[in-house]
């Protein structure tokens, strides 16, 4: 018997909304890399990308646990000598607060071109509104 493998013009991609405000980020951002991954579905490939669409709103208001609100760093560098910018979590949170989870989320998926694929397919907001209506997306509870 033939191990079934998807089409790309058979899969069903869904969205989904997942509110963060008084979550812990770790615990979103597993679920939404799940989700995007396509790991919850009985169609799941690993070199494929069969996951969902995620919409996170109000990530300005999601909770880092103990002292990482002021202990944890994100680092970025320009590539040229001494371009390493260092910023804790709190400076992230006040100026951009979506990257927190954006981050969390890009570290739990593939570093691969299906990895980038799946990123793709999340968006996040710092408030409580998204322009993504038109596409009917299901609340998701965590």
């Amino acid at each position: 018997m033939p191990t079934y493998i998807p089409k790309a013009d058979s899969l069903d991609r869904r969205w989904f909304v997942v509110d963060a405000s008084g979550q812990v980020l770790g615990k979103v951002a597993v679920a939404v890399a799940d989700i995007l991954s396509g790991k919850k579905k009985p169609t799941y490939t690993p070199f494929l990308d069969t996951g969902d669409h995620v919409v996170v709103v109000n990530a300005d208001q999601i909770v880092l646990t103990g002292a990482k609100e002021r202990g944890k760093n994100y680092h970025r560098h320009s590539g040229y000598l001494g371009g390493l910018k260092t910023r804790t979590a709190s400076q992230v949170r006040q100026k951009h607060p979506e990257r927190l989870v954006e981050e969390a989320v890009r570290g739990m998926l593939p570093k691969t071109k299906l990895g980038r694929a799946m990123f793709h397919k999340l968006k996040v907001y710092a408030g409580p509104k998204h322009p993504h209506q038109a596409q009917k997306p299901q609340a998701l509870s965590l």
